[in-house]
């Protein structure tokens, strides 16, 4: 089969993607129509199938991406000085049509071995945490990480070192494992607590109330997140993100959890070796407990999705993405839930979203949330069409609204069961929205901290991007990137591009190694390379 070189990707659409590098003057076929590109043509761009006069909108997807602001002939090259952002208004038309779910008999069976907590949610992994209310505090983290780590066979030491040995030896007695042959560099004493992840940020305090309020609410989604088994919080005592406050967003999650939280205070505690003692102890006798989950089979509708992409390349919407959008809609099929974020590269497909709402004040907020956060870059000189990075634009992707048509894809066609502002969780089964911004670890952050277990993210350009307690797996949109990184890339889908699969057959792909993830027996990329990134958004403009 010889690979095409062009797509039209609707038949409403007045451009074509090149899916090859096209040469200046060389006649190029698609649906029996012949074009002659005016110049060189990059894989990933766009050229237009019609003469189009200043202020013709550019249509792609089926959508709105643009207008012309100087005449584009046919065969004329797309770019940002031909072209600008325009995205379509937006309003409530009604309750969606009832949705046609793919078929999912060949996986309704199916199960992953996870860890089960009390409120019914399963981890994919098993960790403890250990973070701080305050930056003040984020030393005495490191203090912990650098004691913890390398005594318990997770990393590397330092100083209270001889405290954490001497609780080793006291569990290593009680257990199977003899003090004397315990290996550090090669054992673990907990074998079923996958790791302790140690997070720290620059909030807490200086900032709004409001702000506070929100790191709170994130802190307590990560505590209550099905991959982690507890916390040790450590809190200064004078800052804004008061013990109470946490405690009060992790009951408005969960009313009667028994999560273990280990909470010290410094100001109370006096001497910092008193307070980071006790923690020490503490957390040591609490991942026994920890260790005593072990992995057990679950439905898939126990998977929540995030659904991400970062480094987007004008293939995105062509491969990747829609592979997401399919895994997600047979997710919904089967019970589970996905979250689609990112709420500046949803600009310009805002209606499409609307209309698969399936409550009107679900439809309502999303509207309310998309203008509040556009108006909010407006008034710092910014905006949504200010969204794509070079990188985007460099390989094809000219207007915001371009890149939200290709992003919006991973939302794959199912209805849209809740709406979410960050930092809320996810309740709902099937597609959820939360509000965040396109920033890769920013995004990821939420995601995780609203309740998925697992997160896809796609990318055409490379990202290194992980999550300390959830698995994320990179899916390439071409197989030049998964060759030449391959050391971040977890799934190539550039067999699409060259005709070779479908985004069906892929998307199966994917599921099957979600599971392989989910169960344990694959580690991604990221964690391979300890990519674990954590960065709280602030509510500002962020992009």
């Amino acid at each position: 089969m010889v690979p095409e070189k062009l797509l039209q990707i609707d038949p409403r659409d007045n451009v074509v993607v090149a899916l090859t590098d096209l040469a200046a003057d060389e006649p190029v076929t698609l649906s029996g129509l012949t074009y002659r590109p005016l110049s060189t043509i990059p894989a990933k761009h766009k050229f237009a199938m019609v003469d189009l006069a200043v202020g013709e909108k550019v249509v792609m997807y089926g959508a709105v991406v643009g207008r012309v602001r100087e005449p584009v002939m046919r065969g004329g090259l797309l770019n940002t000085r031909n072209l600008q952002h325009e995205a379509e208004a937006y309003a409530w038309r009604g309750l969606p049509a009832p949705w046609q779910p793919p078929d999912v008999s060949s996986w309704m069976q199916r199960t992953f071995d996870g860890f089960h907590r009390e409120d019914g949610k399963v981890g994919t992994r098993n960790y403890w945490l250990v973070l701080p209310l305050v930056f003040c505090e984020n030393r005495n983290i490191n203090a912990m990480r650098d004691a913890l780590e390398e005594e318990l066979g997770y990393g590397r030491p330092r100083p209270y070192r001889e405290q954490v040995r001497t609780l080793v030896q006291r569990y290593a007695r009680q257990g199977s494992t003899r003090p004397d042959s315990f290996d550090r560099s090669r054992d673990r004493l907990f074998p079923n607590v996958d790791g302790i992840r140690f997070l720290t940020h620059d909030g807490g305090c200086g900032g709004t109330r409001q702000d506070a309020q929100a790191l709170c609410g994130l802190l307590a989604g990560y505590i209550q997140h099905p991959n982690v088994a507890g916390a040790t919080v450590l809190s200064l005592g004078c800052q804004n993100a008061q013990g109470d406050m946490l405690m009060d967003e992790l009951r408005r999650r969960n009313p009667g959890s028994t999560k273990p939280v280990l909470l010290f205070d410094q100001q109370q505690s006096g001497l910092e070796s008193t307070m980071l003692s006790a923690a020490l102890a503490q957390t040591v006798d609490h991942l026994a407990e920890a260790n005593r989950f072990s992995r057990q089979p679950a439905p898939l509708s126990k998977l929540t999705i995030g659904l991400k992409c970062g480094g987007s390349d004008g293939f995105s919407g062509l491969s990747a993405n829609p592979v997401l959008g399919r895994v997600s809609d047979l997710l919904a099929a089967l019970g589970g839930s996905s979250i689609l974020s990112e709420f500046p590269e949803l600009h310009g497909m805002e209606q499409d979203l609307v209309d698969r709402c399936t409550r009107v004040a679900d439809a309502d907020r999303f509207m309310r949330l998309m203008r509040d956060y556009n108006a909010r870059a407006k008034a710092v000189h910014s905006g949504f069409e200010m969204n794509p990075s070079p990188g985007n634009i460099q390989d094809g992707l000219v207007t915001d609204a371009m890149k939200s048509a290709g992003a919006a894809r991973k939302s794959g066609t199912s209805p849209v069961h809740g709406v979410l502002d960050y930092p809320e969780p996810v309740t709902s089964p099937g597609l959820n929205l939360l509000c965040t911004p396109g920033n890769d670890v920013e995004c990821v952050t939420a995601q995780v901290g609203a309740g998925a277990n697992l997160v896809l993210f796609t990318t055409g350009l490379g990202t290194p991007t992980g999550n300390p307690v959830t698995p994320v797996l990179k899916v390439a949109t071409n197989t030049r990137l998964a060759e030449h990184m391959a050391d971040i890339i977890d799934l190539d889908t550039g067999a699409i591009i060259r005709g070779e699969a479908t985004v069906d057959q892929v998307a199966d792909v994917l599921l099957q190694s979600m599971l392989d993830v989910a169960n344990g027996a694959v580690r991604t990329k990221a964690e391979m390379l300890d990519q674990n990134d954590f960065n709280p958004w602030k509510r500002g403009v962020s992009l």
